[in-house]
């Protein structure tokens, strides 16, 4: 199954028609259907780390002062402790896992998933960041889950490469420079598969300084780079910077041939 970092953006793009909301439409359709989807969004944080382990996660509204349609959004997607517990299991060799059972589908993940399953027909669990780890740690919890691909387990990551809220602006006209560079040199890295300047993020520059300036939203891209194998298929079905300073970047792995064992 293909492993996907996507660029949330804004929850209005649960409701919106444009031009993310229809490539997350169309990838969707062209996509093997998972069994389930493993979904690691920015915006669950704990200390230590959890996994939603109920039957059926809520959809929860993680926002304010969005339009009143927004908040009457549901995504009743099954959960699925089955998943919970073989996600205990394959990381048992580098982290504790804990059962959670009060989280839900927080927005950056319904609001992907609604465009890529509108039936909310598949399984989904979330898994948290635990945020006293460092980067490395994050990428490790992608090796360690890459196995689940060949069980018929989709794993999205969901945040942002650019998220600086301070700088964006709802109308800006153009994106800006910095933030331009710096989801094109990530997209090369990628590309280039050179994982090292990525999980050290800070040591790219001072636009990775305004790109990140909290690892929340730039973290779950570690977790997707870290299921890659060699055999995979890379591309970018979304690029380009939103409201001046939020990057929309989608990153596919999708596998060729079967992939090797870890």
């Amino acid at each position: 199954m293909p492993a996907i970092f996507f660029g949330h953006g804004s929850p209005m793009n649960a409701v919106e028609d444009n031009a993310y909301t229809r490539a997350w439409t169309a990838m969707g359709r062209d996509l093997p259907r998972p069994a389930a989807i493993l979904a690691i969004s920015a915006h669950w944080e704990t200390e230590g780390t959890a996994v939603t382990a109920s039957e059926k996660p809520r959809t929860i509204h993680d926002f304010g002062s969005f339009p009143p349609e927004l908040y009457r959004v549901q995504y009743p997607a099954p959960g699925s402790p089955q998943l919970a517990r073989r996600v205990r299991d394959v990381l048992a060799d580098v982290t504790p896992v804990a059962f959670d059972q009060r989280w839900g589908l927080d927005h950056a993940t319904w609001t992907v998933l609604r465009h890529l399953y509108p039936d909310a027909d598949v399984p989904v669990v979330q898994l948290s960041l635990d945020v006293t780890k460092p980067p490395q740690f994050h990428y490790e919890l992608g090796r360690a889950l890459a196995r689940l691909r060949d069980e018929s387990v989709t794993i999205v990551g969901t945040g942002n490469v650019v998220h600086n809220l301070s700088l964006w602006r709802a109308h800006a006209a153009q994106p800006a420079q910095w933030a331009e560079r710096f989801e094109t040199k990530v997209r090369d890295l990628i590309a280039a598969d050179d994982v090292a300047p990525l999980i050290d993020y800070p040591s790219m520059g001072p636009d990775a300084s305004l790109a990140i300036p909290e690892p929340d939203h730039y973290l779950p891209l570690l977790y997707v780079l870290g299921t890659r194998d060699p055999a995979d298929a890379v591309s970018f079905p979304v690029a380009g910077v939103d409201a001046g300073a939020l990057s929309m970047l989608t990153v596919c792995l999708t596998p060729l041939e079967p992939r090797a064992a870890f």
